[in-house]
């Protein structure tokens, strides 16, 4: 029985049973009275569970929890190599999730999560230097207000805020409803009703310069209508206007792209010379066009013309560069 088996036996006994003797303990797991010690240790330590020794009584019992921030009951986290690594990838997520964002509440969280793979077959020092995540080429928004926006967001109110917007070079002051926040590409977007323009509208955290939470009560909007306007168009960018894009992709860049997931209502098919047409909704074309240079010559807009038309400036443009 591995080590795992034994501290969740231990804790299944203690759950069913008011008390259970040191002599049942090792009955039940079949060790030695010195390997039960380190476990029970090992559970009081390190996994923090609430369990005691009562002389009164002559056995182990779950202890009677104290204060409001006492565990009611045990962790109930036990894994098999593969929950370990995928431990481990969330640690390095956490790590490296922009760095300095929301630090003194993941740091906890950050050492449960060692102290957890640490009772797994491999230690903790093997998983971290056999797992690599780089996020390159992103700045982390400000933490002061990822959380002010987030603590609106749940609180349900409003915010008034200083915007800089980097497409248009302007700072405005907005006084918005939060809805919703996204992670999307290392960068972090707040989905909000913006009162002065009387609409949906996206909001990088990165161009909030100054930001004051307001009492008044936040603007609800049904999530049926929240979700039709921010999640029906490409990537982050979203709108009513929408459009459909076809694209023509080579058959040597087909056999990534067709591996690609673009938009949850994409349509794809393979052409009988090699090639993949994928369609895709979009209802601002800025980051599909971006998207669709990065695959140069391998990809081709057949339609709408004006999307067409856009790509095809920016190819003359950036040819004009290299001539």
């Amino acid at each position: 029985m591995s080590m795992n088996e034994r501290i969740f036996k231990i804790e299944q006994l203690l759950a069913a049973r008011s008390v259970v003797s040191f002599r049942d303990l090792l009955g039940e797991l079949e060790v030695s009275p010195a390997t039960l010690k380190r476990d029970l240790a090992y559970l009081r330590d390190r996994m923090q569970s609430p369990i005691e020794f009562d002389r009164s009584l002559g056995g182990y019992r779950r202890a009677k929890p104290s204060g409001k921030a006492a565990r009611q009951g045990f962790p109930g986290l036990w894994f098999n190599a593969s929950e370990a690594t995928a431990l481990l990838t969330m640690h390095h997520l956490l790590s490296n999730l922009q760095p300095g964002l929301l630090a003194r509440h993941i740091e906890p969280l950050r050492e449960r999560l060692q102290s957890l793979m640490e009772s797994s077959e491999h230690s903790f020092a093997e998983f971290e230097r056999r797992v690599r995540i780089e996020q390159p080429g992103r700045a982390a928004p400000q933490p002061k207000y990822f959380e002010a926006v987030a603590d609106a967001v749940f609180a349900r109110r409003r915010l008034a805020l200083s915007y800089y917007a980097k497409s248009s070079d302007e700072e405005t002051l907005r006084e918005i409803s939060p809805q919703q926040i996204v992670f999307y590409r290392q960068v972090w977007y707040l989905d909000a009703w913006c009162h002065l323009r009387d609409g949906l509208r996206k909001f990088a955290l990165d161009g909030i310069r100054k930001v004051t939470r307001l009492e008044t009560p936040a603007k609800e909007l049904p999530q049926a209508q929240l979700q039709e306007f921010l999640a029906a168009g490409y990537g982050v960018f979203a709108g009513k206007n929408m459009q459909w894009a076809k694209l023509r992709f080579t058959a040597s860049a087909a056999r990534w792209v067709a591996s690609e997931r673009w938009h949850a209502r994409q349509k794809q098919r393979w052409e009988e010379d090699g090639s993949y047409l994928l369609e895709v909704p979009y209802s601002q074309p800025q980051e599909l066009v971006m998207d669709v240079l990065r695959y140069g010559a391998d990809v081709e807009v057949l339609e709408p013309a004006d999307l067409r038309e856009q790509v095809r400036q920016s190819l003359v443009q950036a040819a004009a560069r290299y001539a």
